[in-house]
């Protein structure tokens, strides 16, 4: 069959959607084995039980991945940010994985998570346009 043969779509398909997601999990369970991902949730709150910070994400096959990281402005800079990485890392430890991933932007806090042991591992230029994308990783030692 050649590519002309081929009919292609585009937008909103469940079933599509379904059949690629399951096909990929197949491929790599295959190579790896099972590789489940878990949701993982972490909040901070004041005393009055306002969400002031907090981080979430998933983990999986080995890693620990920060999808969102964020503090109320008025709790920046009192160390909270380190202490939610640092709880999340025990947690990522607990669930065996051996390392923690995440992104940021240069408009947000690459330095701070730097300063707490992470290393970039690769940028993305101009995302978005005249700011960058920056992948950082950290590897944990066992409890």
């Amino acid at each position: 069959m050649t590519l002309a043969n081929y009919r292609y779509t585009q937008g909103p398909d469940a079933t599509a959607m379904a059949q690629v997601r399951a096909g990929l999990e197949a491929f790599n369970q295959a190579q790896i084995g099972d590789y489940a991902y878990r949701d993982f949730e972490l909040y901070a709150r004041d005393s009055e039980n306002q969400v002031v910070g907090g981080l979430f994400g998933h983990s999986g096959m080995g890693w620990l991945y920060i999808d969102y990281l964020w503090l109320a402005d008025s709790q920046r800079g009192n160390r909270l940010g380190a202490h939610l990485l640092g709880l999340a890392e025990g947690e990522a430890r607990r669930r065996g994985c051996t390392g923690v991933f995440l992104y940021t932007y240069s408009f947000q806090a690459p330095g701070f998570y730097q300063k707490q042991g992470y290393e970039q591992m690769g940028v993305l230029e101009d995302c978005p346009p005249g700011h960058q994308r920056f992948y950082l990783k950290k590897r944990l030692l066992p409890a």
